[in-house]
């Protein structure tokens, strides 16, 4: 899959007072500072499309995008605020995680929530219990190990593979990953292709209902 366009639309911390739910969406979260923004716009090829920023936490709102592939399909991708640390009041904390949960477990049309995992350590338990959540939630979910351009080639393998070991612990079946580099682009085609597999899957149930 190719991306043609990929625009900014709306931000807004209510699930309800999102586009209507009338096309594939995507969504991108993790913990704060994994270079989820970097990542977006690498995958949209445009570098200023997320705004990023190196202090913790600077993604406050549900973004918005609106993406066109070719094949002239549309679908949305959302840039969510990052879980764990960040410096905030305990009560905009909460408000946050009220948030995240409220459009993780409601919004309709989410086709697929992206959990970015930095690959430059090893398991976190942060992450581990977030995705626990999910399938709690019976979210799906995909999960994308970040930065990979900052390890040594083995480190990244070794980190990888002993997040996999953690969650096999656990889970019957264990959800798609991938290996990216907002850098080099490592990954980029691969979950690209993902996504448009899901595009087509969605298209199709649409048109059988």
């Amino acid at each position: 899959m190719e991306i043609q366009d990929a625009k900014y639309l709306i931000s807004n911390a209510d699930y309800a007072q999102c586009p209507a739910p009338d096309r594939a969406e995507y969504a991108f979260i993790g913990r704060s500072n994994v270079g989820k923004s970097s990542l977006i716009n690498m995958l949209c090829n445009k570098r200023a499309l997320a705004k990023t920023s190196s202090a913790p936490g600077k993604t406050q709102l549900i973004n918005h995008f609106e993406v066109l592939s070719n094949a002239k399909r549309k679908w949305y991708l959302v840039d969510l605020p990052g879980y764990g640390y960040a410096k905030v009041s305990q009560s905009s904390r909460r408000r946050w995680e009220q948030m995240i949960e409220n459009y993780i477990r409601k919004r309709e049309n989410l086709t697929c929530l992206f959990v970015l995992v930095d690959s430059r350590h090893e398991p976190q338990k942060i992450d581990l219990s977030f995705i626990e959540q999910l399938g709690k939630w019976e979210v799906p979910f995909a999960v994308i190990f970040t930065k990979a351009d900052k390890n040594k080639p083995g480190a990244t393998r070794r980190h990888v593979t002993e997040f996999i070991s953690q969650l096999k612990e656990t889970w019957e079946e264990i959800p798609p990953f991938f290996v990216t580099s907002a850098e080099t682009g490592e990954g980029r085609d691969l979950v690209l292709d993902y996504i448009d597999d899901l595009n087509k899957a969605f298209i199709n149930k649409q048109v059988r209902i």
